[in-house]
């Protein structure tokens, strides 16, 4: 099974129960929505957007003559994130039942958007697509889980066991934020919730391969 089915799955079976298990990092969601620094007006993509939780952030930052563009792989998550959009009325909200890897934006942004997305994040064709489709020098933010320093030993046990029911590739959580570094003409980071976490923001670079 291929690592998209898999998590395909994986979300199904969290997909009812995201939201309330999401409160515990809205926290953390608030901060890296601000560190997009988003003005009236851009155009912002939430990749792995889930049942769209983010989508009231964005669009308080982008204003009614911006609009918000989102990604979710998992149909349940995505109709939950479909029956959001339609409680509120939101008209400027753009969003795509797709992966990340072979999604086709309908503009390029402005801003972008990692919020605990794993495995996106490790998958380098997924970012390389969605970075892709961004405008040089747009504002990247990020947010998820990562190991404990090394010396710290047991401890990532604890971080791989909260990390595995959602994501395929709990282990790969040394430098998760590595891949979309990469992308960046200049990254900061810097760890949270007592070092199993990390949040960080970025700038696209002006010209990629």
């Amino acid at each position: 099974m291929s690592p998209n089915r898999q998590s395909v799955d994986r979300y199904r079976r969290h997909a009812a129960g995201y939201d309330a298990s999401a409160r515990r990092t809205m926290s953390l969601r608030r901060r890296a929505v601000a560190l997009l620094d988003l003005r009236p007006g851009d155009v912002v993509l939430d990749v792995g957007a889930g049942t769209g939780l983010s989508y009231e952030l964005l669009l308080a930052g982008v204003g009614e003559a911006g609009r918000v563009l989102a990604i979710e792989q998992s149909p349940e998550m995505f109709a939950l994130a479909c029956a959001r959009i339609e409680r509120h009325g939101w008209t400027n909200v753009w969003h795509c039942n797709a992966p990340a890897e072979t999604v086709e934006l309908p503009e390029p942004a402005d801003a972008v958007l990692f919020n605990y997305v794993h495995d996106i994040t490790r998958t380098p064709q997924a970012v390389a697509n969605i970075l892709r489709q961004s405008k040089p020098g747009a504002r990247i933010a990020m947010a998820g889980m990562k190991y404990f320093p090394w010396w710290t030993g047991p401890l990532n046990l604890l971080a791989w066991a909260k990390n595995r029911p959602y994501n395929v590739r709990p282990g790969d959580m040394w430098q998760p934020w590595d891949i979309v570094e990469t992308w960046c003409e200049s990254f900061e980071r810097r760890s949270t919730q007592a070092g199993m976490g990390y949040i960080a923001r970025g700038i696209r670079r002006g010209t990629v391969d």
